[in-house]
């Protein structure tokens, strides 16, 4: 029994002495963690290698999740564009890696380790080189001064008390997930200080790179325009995560100074850049129409659930209850395992099934399998996994639901996964993509009157006068190169 008291005792000083130097090596890592731009010190738990290695990690989870432009000119120019402000930067040493993601959506963001993106969507807004330039200067100021990092590491001081309660769990290594936590810095908001920062780093190395700041202006213009044209609940992304304030906007003003006019635009080269690109949903990768979706290029379509929302990415397409309460997952890859071995392995981490069929889907070979999955805090989930063979691909649907509403939702979901089929309608098949095209005006027609000549939906014109910096019923100067869509 003294033995025994012994050794718990023995098991306490050992754990004292793990939170002693746990705490010990945080003040070391405190007081050796200098910001690069201010030069001051700052709470800082991660070491450049680890920043970048976190980095390179988060840039194969984006390059799955929305794939990479597939223009090799386009992001070699934007790449070029970035690597000129790179030697004036605070971390000239640090390699950077700029990219065009394929969506519409209208953003630009930083990951940890500098690996740097912007949207095709942001691409077709901006209207010049030294816009570009501004907002690639903007991220490479948060990366330079290390915002991702800095609130990763506050997260990390929340849950200390975690940590020192139980040295030896794992907790410290998954900081609540890092596996996924620079995918979560992302889309996360910058703070208004942050966003200061950032602006004013963004302002420098443009300018320093021979860039005109001044045309940062113009692109807060347009995303201010683009919220109040769209109503102004569908707000680009990047006003969410970058918030605007006429804060922001009085300080940039406040740096540009009138010998910035001497500067490059180069407002021709760039909008000859984008000539072309595919503008707006690219139907080739997928799409939704009256409750159905296709896809062209992998030739299949299936029915949606009446009234539920898709979410259609690279990696997979999502379709869910508008009410979050049900959704279907549809995954693809390319494989010749056996079926009935592919399913097993895909159920592994569901546990055991309570139920195994193997009824065919449109005449396609198929696997089902249904599970009922306990959640810590919440009702079993209702799991539902069908393996589908196609041609040379598996496709594999997940139909999630609480296990209590199954009855409700399960139908529905059975209905979706056995209306998948081949997709051979050439209304479907030849579906294409809307592309930016240019027009040089005369100087005499109003913009609204160039779009409707030129054939432009209706429903386009006052999004492309917000991408055009102009009103409907302005008249583009004669020789100046207007966006239109084609």
């Amino acid at each position: 029994m003294t033995f025994a008291w012994m050794r718990s005792i023995m098991r306490k000083s050992n754990r004292v002495f793990w939170v002693i130097a746990t705490l010990l090596a945080i003040m070391v890592t405190i007081a050796c963690a200098v910001n690069p731009v201010s030069g001051k010190k700052e709470l800082m738990f991660f070491s450049e290698k680890a920043e970048i290695a976190m980095g390179q990690d988060t840039d194969r989870q984006i390059k799955q999740q929305f794939g990479i432009y597939q223009d090799k000119d386009l992001n070699a120019y934007v790449n070029s564009v970035g690597q000129k402000m790179v030697p004036y930067s605070h971390r000239p040493t640090l390699q950077y890696h700029f990219a065009i993601l394929d969506t519409p959506v209208v953003n630009a963001f930083a990951a940890p380790g500098g690996f740097i993106y912007v949207t095709r969507g942001i691409m077709a807004l901006m209207g010049s080189e030294a816009e570009l330039a501004g907002v690639l200067g903007h991220e490479m100021g948060h990366v330079t001064a290390r915002h991702s990092m800095k609130r990763l590491s506050g997260q990390m001081l929340a849950t200390i008390g975690l940590v020192l309660g139980s040295v030896l769990s794992k907790d410290i290594a998954k900081v609540a997930g890092l596996a996924s936590v620079g995918m979560q810095l992302l889309f996360l908001k910058f703070s208004r200080s942050d966003e200061f920062q950032a602006d004013s780093l963004g302002v420098r190395y443009a300018r320093q790179a021979a860039y005109s700041p001044a045309e940062m202006l113009r692109f807060f213009t347009a995303l201010e325009n683009m919220s109040v044209e769209t109503g102004g609940h569908k707000i680009p992304s990047f006003l969410s995560t970058h918030p605007m304030t006429s804060d922001r906007i009085a300080k940039v003003k406040a740096m540009v100074s009138s010998r910035d006019v001497r500067l490059a635009v180069r407002k021709e080269p760039y909008l000859r850049k984008v000539d072309g690109m595919v503008y707006g949903d690219n139907p080739r990768q997928g799409f939704a129409d009256n409750d159905v979706f296709y896809h062209p290029l992998m030739t299949f379509k299936f029915t949606i659930p009446s009234g539920w929302v898709v979410n259609n990415t690279p990696m997979q397409v999502i379709v869910g209850d508008k009410d979050g309460k049900a959704a279907l997952i549809l995954q693809a890859e390319t494989s010749t395992q056996n079926l009935d071995q592919y399913l097993q392995a895909k159920a592994k981490e569901f546990g055991q099934a309570e139920l195994m069929k193997s009824d065919p889907v449109n005449r396609f070979l198929s696997r089902h399998a249904f599970f009922r999955v306990p959640q810590e805090q919440s009702d079993p989930l209702a799991v539902r996994l069908t393996c589908i063979r196609k041609d040379s691909m598996i496709y594999t649907f997940t139909g999630l639901c609480a296990y209590g509403s199954a009855d409700i939702y399960q139908p529905l979901l059975d209905q979706a996964i056995h209306s998948f089929q081949r997709l051979n309608d050439p209304r479907y098949l030849n579906r294409r993509p809307q592309h930016l095209s240019l027009l040089r005006p005369d100087g005499r027609q109003t913009l609204q009157n160039l779009m409707n000549n030129a054939g432009v939906d209706r429903k386009l014109w006052k999004q492309l006068a917000v991408f055009n910096a102009l009103g409907l019923q302005a008249v583009p100067e004669s020789g100046q190169l207007i966006k239109l869509v084609k």
